[in-house]
């Protein structure tokens, strides 16, 4: 009977416009955002301003979609739908880390272990100082009268992780705590915009100012490097499944193990249901790393021959992700909701940047002379804009990667996850109430001062020369 039913309802609908939301409402929203992709890089290419300022042609484009979006809207007219390019969002972010995470990674530059540590530090350090600074803002502007006390902890996930992370928690903190708190997801997505900007703006100042001073010099022009389609070892591009469709499979499969982690996880208390939900890209992160396990096991025990990933190919995926979570997430923002919080918005990000500036500087200038001003540059970016900021500008001062800089940044991602899992465990708490978001403040002041004064060790605890003894006769 049940059966019948489908079978019937099947029956009354067609592929018409009768029919627009459920045929082509997803796909005309994603053409929308591949078609201001495509006009951001090409505005990028013919603009010189915007080439040299190095922004991201996913972040003009998601640009270009916002304003056509508001010129539709006062028109009267709705081109964008807002919560599908969230939803783009939240899950460009997951799948683009689950697809980072199938690569087989190969170390090209030897590094100590030391820097390794220090690297991951460098990213806990930053994550802690941009927690400690947002939260403070936000809870002075509580006990002002406005605002709500824990949404500065969206700083360093906008900063810090882009606008999946931003929009998620913002998400959270607006259907928890509705009489105190409405971003609707525009508020994490406007800090995570300005971070590309800030990114780009400053990182672009910084290598032309060093560069007229004669401080960086870059050294030959860019090899061009060629393309590895595939690897010895690997299966073949054509065979009773193409090979591209088994790397889009892999990728599937994480992501749906992720899913059933957040499930489970939700099905447990509500403080593992925030934890779930809000950081899909981990969970995805995990799932992945499973995913290369039974591989490898399957690989080791015969039951598999070949190499089952294509690193070129899951580049190509995780590119295409964040691409379309930039796009997404910024055509995606309310402007009404950001005006209602334009105060804390512009505080957070300019006392985030400054901060982010000055700690960071200081910490590559301590950590990692010879290279410092490469570390800053790949570091900055990072952390106020993506990692994707920080390679396009890492390769402007070191064409080559001939410097460590980019090495130690991938082999110190487990460290880094670890130091900064604080902020990740305290986001939830510290929106149940000021006391709680007073406590969390401790926490990351109290992390901030372990990591940093670990970072400055040799400059602090470094022994005095031990003075001459004066022999009496």
């Amino acid at each position: 009977m049940l059966l019948n039913g489908i079978l019937a309802s099947s029956t009354e609908w067609n592929f018409s416009m009768a029919n627009y939301g459920a045929v082509w409402g997803g796909l005309v929203q994603i053409g929308l955002v591949v078609i201001s992709l495509f006009l951001g890089n090409m505005l990028r290419n013919l603009i010189p301003f915007l080439r040299k300022s190095l922004i991201p042609s996913a972040l003009i484009g998601g640009t270009i979609l916002l304003i056509i979006s508001i010129i539709c809207n006062q028109l009267g007219f709705h081109l964008v739908d807002k919560q599908f390019m969230q939803v783009l969002t939240y899950h460009g972010l997951g799948i683009g880390f689950v697809a980072m995470t199938l690569k087989t990674s190969k170390a090209t530059t030897k590094a100590g272990k030391i820097k390794v540590v220090e690297t991951g530090l460098l990213t806990g350090g930053t994550y802690m100082l941009q927690a400690l600074l947002g939260l403070g803002i936000t809870i002075i502007l509580f006990l002002a009268g406005s605002g709500f006390y824990a949404s500065g902890l969206i700083l360093p996930l906008g900063y810090g992780q882009g606008p999946g992370n931003a929009l998620a928690w913002d998400i959270n903190y607006t259907n928890d705590y509705p009489t105190m708190f409405s971003g609707n997801g525009s508020f994490g997505l406007s800090i995570a915009s300005i971070g590309f900007i800030v990114a780009s703006v400053v990182g672009v100042a910084f290598i032309n100012i060093k560069r007229k001073s004669g401080k960086i010099t870059t050294v030959g022009e860019i090899k061009e490097q060629e393309e590895i389609y595939a690897e010895s070892g690997e299966i073949p591009s054509s065979e009773s499944i193409d090979k591209f469709s088994v790397q889009v499979g892999l990728v599937a499969i994480a992501y749906a193990l992720s899913f059933g982690f957040m499930v489970l996880l939700g099905l447990i208390s509500e403080f593992t249901n925030n934890l779930a939900w809000g950081f899909n890209f981990l969970w995805g992160v995990f799932a992945a790393m499973l995913v290369k396990l039974v591989l490898k096991l399957l690989m080791k025990g015969k039951l598999v021959k070949r190499n089952y990933i294509n690193n070129y190919q899951m580049d190509r995926i995780s590119g295409f992700c964040f691409d379309v979570m930039v796009v997404a997430g910024v055509a995606a923002i309310e402007i009404k909701d950001v005006m209602n919080y334009i105060l804390p918005i512009i505080l957070l990000c300019l006392v985030g940047a400054l901060a982010s500036y000055v700690y960071i500087r200081f910490v590559t200038k301590h950590c990692f002379k010879g290279y410092e001003h490469e570390a800053f540059v790949m570091h900055f970016a990072t952390y106020t804009g993506t990692a994707s900021n920080g390679m396009i500008l890492l390769r402007e001062v070191d064409p080559n990667l001939e410097t460590p800089v980019a090495n130690l940044y991938v082999m110190s991602q487990v460290i880094a996850m670890v130091s900064a899992a604080p902020l990740l465990l305290l986001l939830g708490f510290a929106g149940k109430s000021l006391t709680n978001s007073l406590i969390a403040l401790g926490v990351f002041a109290v992390l901030f001062i372990a990591y940093t004064l670990f970072l400055f060790r040799k400059l602090i605890f470094k022994k005095k020369k031990a003075e001459p003894e004066v022999v009496n006769e």
